[in-house]
């Protein structure tokens, strides 16, 4: 069960050694500590020191590096349990006073001060004062784009008459009885007038960084201000509103519906064996298909331990489940996916978006970023500028060899010993790896080579068809995130606002719940990760009552028009690309004609 955040959950947990007392530290006293290389975050008001389990972290080292020297409270209450949080109160080496103000973690590229002497100290805070100064001026900057001032702005800000009908194809949609806005998708709606060559920008680069403010400015219009005290006041709501979440029993499995799910598993199983044995193969590799795309949701549901909420039967029935039965790692997809709910839709940090060279939903991959979880550059290289400029006729195409994808990050994960070496999941890989083994035996030899004996080709047909089926999972995994915000409103936006602005639900019929798996409510489960599936619906209503007390605009589609929002957003950041190429074609006609003269 999920514990409350701030004062509540700090009473939950009681210190160890009878009542200890904590040292006030400074803000000053934990950049220091954060500049030494400790890993430090807030949570309920204590400063936690992470370096002594950082390493055998289940849920992946990058996840906490992410919470260096941020108040992770929501972060840390909406993933774990009140016995992991527990844990983490034995690390505590401080407390705070009052409301903390975040710092940009170093992974993130934020700098910090060490610890220095008193004749340092004068020319260290001059430093830091002159760098300060710099920083708030680029604040002010991105204040300075908003259509107003954040004293001045609505808390609550609603989209107008003409934000509905923008190239975005945003509008008022209804779900349980609420009207409902989409959120901003797209820079088409303000960047219209970018048909045509920039003529101020001197290059390519100068003109991604006139689409960033772009971005931020559409964000600010809509959202409410990233402000500390505005922000404050969405994470308090946030944190009654899990509360009430509580009290409702929404934590609380329902396993009779898991029941049905057997069931339903077992139909598909049971076709693909029947059909396999009359040798109709291709019926057989379609419901293997739907058997493993179904199997994926309970997957994630034990991922975010919301099965049983204990953590090593959920992790061994994702196991089970992922790489017995279908051949994946989960727990390289929880260090992925941690980190996704973490970061999400930030272009250099967030997994699930960084496809290059065949997919950018941001113009800003277009700079060749650096991916803070790969540890590579994503380079806008020639197979870059090929796939991207085509990427909105070719999105389905491509994730119908997505299955293939995660094969090969699942074997790294495993064979590399990626994950933790020591602790609680230290076990996992092992028992991973007798998965992967007992599956290519079952699949790989016992289906593909015994059983479809036919010959190669129908082999390979097999393997197509089985893979294929289950590209709508790719599909639904992509549609809540694609065409949502990639922009960075700094770091004193709440948990609740970011998620929210990063991602959209799909509104279906209950009849087709089966089909999405619960992937249709995105932005409720990434407000709540831990809440079981069958749960999810009705949560939904109470995350909208949410959304309109706070003003924060809940993006909600259709299956067919959210498709169209992410094909729009694809097709818009090729459209950048052509016109980044010909601002590059330009320059080098430029240069070669000065050459000349």
């Amino acid at each position: 069960m999920a514990a409350s955040t701030g004062s509540t959950a700090a009473a939950e947990a009681p210190r160890p050694g009878g009542g200890r007392a904590y040292p006030l530290l400074s803000r000053r006293e934990v950049e220091a500590l954060i500049a030494e290389g400790r890993t430090i975050f807030i949570l309920d008001q204590h400063v936690i020191k992470a370096d002594a389990w950082r390493p055998f972290h289940p849920g992946g080292d990058k996840a906490i590096m992410h919470m260096v020297g941020r108040d992770a409270t929501d972060e840390v209450n909406s993933f774990h349990s009140l016995e992991a949080r527990r844990m983490m109160n034995k690390y505590r080496i401080g407390r705070i006073e009052g409301r903390w103000k975040n710092f940009l973690p170093p992974i993130q590229g934020g700098k910090f001060r060490p610890r220095v002497g008193d004749g340092e100290e004068a020319e260290q805070e001059d430093e830091h004062a002159a760098a300060s100064l710099i920083t708030q001026q680029l604040k002010e900057d991105v204040t300075a784009l908003s259509s107003g001032s954040s004293s001045t702005r609505s808390p609550s800000p609603t989209f107008d008459d003409a934000a509905e009908e923008d190239a975005a194809g945003l509008r008022k949609r209804t779900s349980g009885g609420m009207a409902r806005s989409g959120s901003a998708t797209s820079l088409s709606s303000s960047s219209d007038d970018d048909d045509d060559v920039p003529t101020q920008p001197v290059n390519g680069m100068a003109h991604l960084d006139v689409l960033t403010r772009t971005e931020i400015k559409l964000d600010l219009s809509r959202y409410p201000a990233p402000d500390p005290a505005t922000q404050e006041a969405i994470a308090d709501k946030y944190r009654l509103l899990h509360e009430r979440i509580k009290a409702e029993g929404l934590y609380d499995c329902n396993y009779s519906a898991y029941a049905i799910e057997l069931c339903r598993y077992t139909l598909f199983f049971a076709l693909f064996v029947v059909f396999l044995r009359w040798k109709w193969y291709i019926p057989s590799a379609f419901f293997l298909g739907v058997f493993w795309h179904q199997l994926a949701f309970t997957v994630h549901d034990a991922g975010h331990l919301g099965i049983t909420h204990d953590y090593q039967t959920d992790t061994v029935i994702g196991i089970l489940v992922a790489d017995f039965l279908g051949g994946l790692s989960v727990c390289w997809w929880k260090d992925n996916h941690n980190v996704h709910h973490i970061m999400t839709n930030a272009p250099e940090h967030d997994p699930d978006i960084e496809h290059m060279p065949f997919f950018a939903i941001s113009h800003r991959f277009l700079g060749s970023l650096r991916s803070s979880y790969y540890e590579r550059v994503m380079h806008y290289d020639a197979a870059a500028r090929f796939f991207i400029s085509l990427q909105h006729y070719l999105y389905y195409a491509i994730l119908l060899f997505g299955r293939f994808n995660l094969y090969r990050l699942s074997w790294a994960y495993i064979l590399l010993g990626q994950g933790p070496r020591r602790g609680a999941a230290a076990w996992h890989r092992w028992l991973e790896m007798a998965g992967q083994i007992f599956f290519w035996t079952w699949f790989g030899y016992g289906v593909v080579y015994r059983c479809v004996d036919t010959g190669g080709w129908d082999r390979a047909v097999f393997v197509l068809v089985s893979h294929m089926v289950t590209t709508p999972l790719h599909v639904q995994i992509t549609l809540s995130h694609f065409a949502m915000s990639t922009a960075d409103l700094g770091v004193d936006e709440s948990f609740p606002q970011k998620m929210l602005r990063t991602t959209m639900d799909v509104d279906c019929a209950p009849w087709l719940d089966f089909f999405h798996g619960g992937l249709q409510f995105q932005a409720v489960h990434h407000l709540f990760p831990r809440i079981p599936r069958h749960n999810l619906r009705r949560t939904q209503r109470l995350v909208q009552a949410f959304c309109d007390d706070v003003g924060i605009p809940y993006a909600l589609y259709g299956f067919v028009d959210g498709n169209k929002q992410v094909i729009g957003r694809l097709a818009d950041v090729a459209r950048q690309a052509a016109i980044l190429a010909r601002c590059q074609s330009v320059l080098v006609e430029e240069g070669g004609g000065h050459h000349h003269h």
